[in-house]
Parts: C-alpha cells; sequence; structure tokens
C-alpha cells in the first residue's frame, strides 16, 4: 500500500482527504506547508498558527503523524516575487496557480520523495483518472508513439461549484503522476457530513478566502505593503481626457469597477478599467458595457502553454476557462510555435488582462493552461 503525504491546510477539506486516505487502507502522514507567517505585519488576517492547531488537531483525532514542513524561503522566491513582479509590470498574476505548479506540486512534492512518500495528496475538487473514465467522458489526449506517454488525465471536480481544475492548469504530467486527489468526487455537503461524523474539529470550520497560504488579507494592502505608489493619469479611453490621478497601476485590473475614485457624473453608468498605458503609467478608463474599448475580445494571444498530456499542435476546436469562476467557453485554438497560441472566442470575452491564466478543457478534462500575452 502507497505512503501518501497530505498536505493539511487545517481547513475542512485536506482533513476529509487525510480521512478518506486512511481509511482507504493507505499509510497517511499529514504536514503542514509553513509558507508564510505574515512577519512583515501586512495588514489582514493571516491564522497561520491557528491553522497549524487545527491540522495537527485533525491528525491526532486520526492517529496519524503530523508534520510541518518549513518552505518560506522557496515560497518568498517562487511565488511571492512571481506575485509582487507581474503587478509591478502591470500584469495580473495568479499567485493559486502558481502556488500550486511550483510548491504543493513542485518544492513540497520534492519534499515528499525525498521521505520516501510514493505521492503528495491535496484537498483540491478535482478528479485524477487513469485511461478512460469509467462513465465514458474523458478521452484521454495521447502521443501515439509512446504508450505510456499521458496515463493520467486530470477532471473537473464533481461538485461544480467547488470545481478547483482551472487552478491546476499548469501542472505536468509528470506532477499528476504523483497527485492525488481524494475529495473530488464529493460535493460539499457531504464532505462537511463525513468531517462531522467523523468528529473532525474542522468540520464546521469556514473555508479560506485569502491569497494562497497567506491568508484573508486584502491584494491592495498586500501590494502597498512591497510595492512602492507609482501615480499616473487616469485617462478616459474614449476620448484621451485626463479625468483624475491613481496611485498606481498595480492596484487596478482589467475590468475593476470599485475603487477608481472617479464619479460619472451619471445615475446609471460606472467607469470600469479598460487597460493600462506603460509609457505614462496611464489607467484607462471607459463607461462599462459594450461599446467600452478593450473591454471585450473577440480574441487574444497566449503563451507559456503547458499541457498535462500530450501537446496540442493542429489548430482545433476546445473550450477555455478565461477565470476560476466564469464557465467554459468554445474556442478556435491555433498554436503558433514557442509555447504560443493565437484563440479565437465564439463568444466575446470581458475583461482579458495579460498574465491571467487560461486553462483549457475538452469537456470537463482539463489539458493544460497558457498565460494571457
Amino acid at each position: 500500500m502507497e505512503r501518501l503525504l497530505v498536505a493539511m491546510s487545517g481547513g475542512v477539506d485536506s482533513s476529509v482527504a487525510a480521512l478518506l486516505l486512511k481509511q482507504q487502507g493507505f499509510e497517511v502522514v499529514g504536514a503542514y506547508m509553513k509558507n508564510w507567517i505574515n512577519e512583515d505585519n501586512v495588514i489582514g488576517h493571516c491564522p497561520w498558527m491557528q491553522d497549524i492547531d487545527d491540522a495537527r488537531a485533525v491528525a491526532d483525532q486520526l492517529h496519524i503523524e503530523f508534520r510541518v514542513v518549513n518552505l518560506m524561503q522557496d515560497y518568498r522566491r517562487l511565488v511571492v516575487d512571481y506575485l509582487l513582479d507581474g503587478y509591478q509590470r502591470g500584469l495580473t498574476p495568479n499567485p493559486d496557480v502558481m502556488c500550486n505548479r511550483e510548491m504543493k506540486f513542485g518544492v513540497f512534492a520534492q519534499y515528499a520523495r525525498s521521505e520516501g512518500f510514493a505521492a503528495v495528496a491535496t484537498g483540491h475538487y478535482a478528479r485524477r483518472v487513469e485511461d478512460d473514465a469509467p462513465d465514458g467522458k474523458c478521452h484521454i489526449i495521447r502521443d501515439t508513439s509512446s504508450r505510456d506517454s499521458a496515463p493520467y488525465a486530470l477532471l473537473e471536480g464533481a461538485d461544480k461549484n467547488k470545481d478547483q481544475s482551472y487552478f491546476l492548469a499548469l501542472l505536468s504530467q509528470a506532477q499528476l503522476r504523483e497527485a492525488r486527489f481524494p475529495i473530488g468526487h464529493l460535493a460539499k455537503p457531504e464532505l462537511r457530513q463525513l468531517a462531522a461524523d467523523a468528529h473532525l474539529p474542522t468540520a464546521h470550520k469556514k473555508d479560506s478566502q485569502g491569497i494562497c497560504f497567506i491568508g484573508e488579507i486584502k491584494m491592495a494592502n498586500f501590494l502597498k505593503t512591497y510595492v512602492p505608489d507609482h501615480p499616473g493619469p487616469i485617462v478616459r479611453a474614449t476620448d484621451g481626457k485626463v479625468i483624475g490621478e491613481h496611485r498606481g497601476l498595480h492596484y487596478y485590473t482589467i475590468g475593476q469597477r470599485r475603487g477608481i475614485r472617479i464619479p460619472s457624473n451619471t445615475d446609471d453608468k460606472a467607469y470600469v478599467v479598460t487597460g493600462k498605458r506603460a509609457e505614462d503609467h496611464a489607467l484607462l478608463v471607459a463607461f462599462d458595457g459594450p461599446e467600452a474599448p478593450g473591454l471585450w475580445a473577440d480574441e487574444c494571444r497566449v503563451h507559456s502553454l503547458s499541457f498535462l498530456g500530450t501537446a496540442i499542435t493542429q489548430p482545433g476546436r476546445i473550450e477555455c476557462r478565461v477565470r476560476y469562476r466564469d464557465p467554459r467557453v468554445t474556442i478556435e485554438f491555433i498554436p503558433t510555435g514557442n509555447g504560443t497560441a493565437a484563440v479565437k472566442f465564439d463568444q466575446p470575452q470581458r475583461a482579458l488582462a495579460s498574465g491571467q491564466i487560461m486553462a483549457l478543457y475538452r469537456g470537463e478534462q482539463l489539458l493544460g493552461g497558457a498565460v494571457f500575452a
């Protein structure tokens, strides 16, 4: 039987992941990834000590070994620096996607291998399957020249309200081989009930809504601590008129409506961010709607393509998700070489921002992901 290391965050999802694996007969060890302790006193709630206590209490309840693995230096280098660099360059990075690729299934998985574990398990709502799924809905894209090129596929979580496959879009097949997602087949209410039935201390704990392993900290407060303000003009995109001043482009993202602090002078219209102009640090805004310049896109380009299985090298029609909570939409996917592709949407998409992650799908199967250019 495999020996598995479960990433226990102190939440109910990873608690039930450990519970199920133990019930299935695996040799289970729990570990808290100590990535961030709010040592710089960022304004916000960073409950790492409580999370460790909660994770340890669950491990005690399950009678499994529990460890705290200090990965703070790696997290700062691989996730926080990526986040801050992206915002300083006018991009919209996704720390949760990067945390999964570089930390949970990167540095943490390397630690697991060095300690003799067969795989890392997490509380993600996603399903790892081998070959075709039993219901016939999963058709793995294979490299016919190699029978073992991509034996595993990743499907959306069964609970579509909780599906987290989007955040796994940049994983590789090698990482997927060593990943386990024990709760992907469950709906959240079922999971809560399992936790309650097993008397787990986290059964009724609220879900975290913060930055991956940092806590419930507002992004603006986080950025304010590490990125100097760089004021610039707020420019109306329709006529080029300067209508205000902002503190720094890193505080804004495309499609943002709140916090611009520019009155519309009308009762039924509101300004929305439509772009950023690097040369003069201008924030471009327009009245929200289908006519707002730059807000809607029929096509885009992506780079840094990553596939969970065989790479797509020929044009074809697949689906994508442009943000975590957005539905899958049909696209024409046109590879252009060197890890780039052109994407044409069947329906215009709103507020696409450079640096965001696009997840690629065929039905429920996650094919991979890319970064908006």
